[in-house]
This record gives C-alpha cells, structure tokens and sequence, in this order.
C-alpha cells in the first residue's frame, strides 16, 4: 500500500515532464518554483522508503502515459473508455472466468447483494475515469498533473480526520511541500488568467 500512494505522489511529475518532452509544454517561472517544490516533496518520500520503489514508478509511468496517450489521440472522453473497455473485456472475461479463484470471482454462486456491489464497484472506478479523460483533451498535460495531487491531499484528509491516522513528520514535511506548490500553481494560473484578460 506504502509502495502504492507513493506511485499517486510520482505520477504528477511524470505528467508533468511528459508533458514539457512530447507537447511543447513550457512553465512561467512560479509554476518552475511549484514543480521543484512538488519534486522536494516526493523525493522526501523516497528517501523515507529506502529503496528504488519498482511497483510506484511502473504505476506513474503507466497512468502518466495513459494520459499521453489520450491527449494526443484527443477522441471524446466517453468514446474512448467505450473503445477501451470493449477491447479490455474479453482478456477481463477470461481472465475472471477462467483463471481467477476466489470467493467473488464466482458471480453464480455470489449472493445478489456482493454481485451488485462488484457492479457498483465498476460505475464508482469508470466515473473518475471519465472525468480524467475529459479533462486530459481539454488541460495541459502538466496541469493536469499537478491538479492529480489533489487526490493524495483528500485521501490524506479523509485518514486523518475519518479514520484516525496520525501522519508521521516525514508525510507531513512531503504535504507541506505539495500544499505549497499546489498553492502557488494555482495562484500563479490565475493571476496569468487575469492579465490576459
């Protein structure tokens, strides 16, 4: 789970350099200041965790470039989770009806209420998904990166106020650092959004 959240934490700044290499995407000099600060944040968590986290930089590699990859095809949000869903089922159906082994794999044998709440399971993964892909034709790749942090910072609300958790000094120092990135990002777009206007 660790080696998880900190792949959450790396994507945005994939995002971000994919989006300077492959799009063009250049940064005013505040929103540099708000990416080295983002980056002092993560290497904080990498120099926490100890070693070269494989499971978190496969997982922000591969959502970075599935965000690349939809920005450039640029096909409407809804279409193209249809496309990828159609060419995804038959490897999920064999996958779930042939291979998997466990209690919820088998739908015939579930009572109704866990077959519905798999189901539900689906509605609540696809729904952010199309709401990620809306937003990567329409936003710069790197803001839409650094806008990804926004789910780590709930999901580290919802631990501490729901359920509880006390962050230790090296999360805290990792949020300070994006908190104030994210905050100067933000400042900074709309104060450039003023200007123009």
């Amino acid at each position: 789970m660790l080696e998880a959240s900190l792949g959450y934490f790396i994507n945005p700044l994939v995002n971000i350099l994919l989006g300077m290499i492959f799009l063009g995407e250049r940064f005013r000099r505040m929103q540099w200041l708000a990416v080295i600060l983002a980056v002092c944040g993560v290497l904080v968590q990498l120099w926490t965790f100890g070693s070269l986290p494989i499971i978190a930089l496969g997982l922000a590699f591969s959502f970075a470039f599935y965000g690349l990859v939809r920005k450039k095809i640029a096909v409407e949000a809804q279409t193209g989770m249809l496309v990828e869903t159609l060419w995804l089922l038959p490897v999920a159906a064999i996958y779930l009806f042939g291979i998997a082994d466990s209690p919820t794999s088998h739908m015939g044998q579930n009572a109704l209420s866990l077959n519905l709440l798999l189901m539900a399971a689906g509605v609540v993964t696809t729904i952010p998904l199309l709401c990620f892909t809306g937003a990567a034709t329409r936003l710069r790749l790197s803001t839409l990166g650094f806008f990804q942090y926004i789910g780590p910072t709930l999901m580290f609300l919802l631990a501490v106020t729901f359920y509880g958790e006390v962050p230790g000094a090296d999360k805290m120092v990792t949020f300070a650092f994006i908190w104030v990135a994210l905050a100067i990002f933000v400042m900074d777009a709309i104060y450039t959004q003023r200007r123009k206007h």
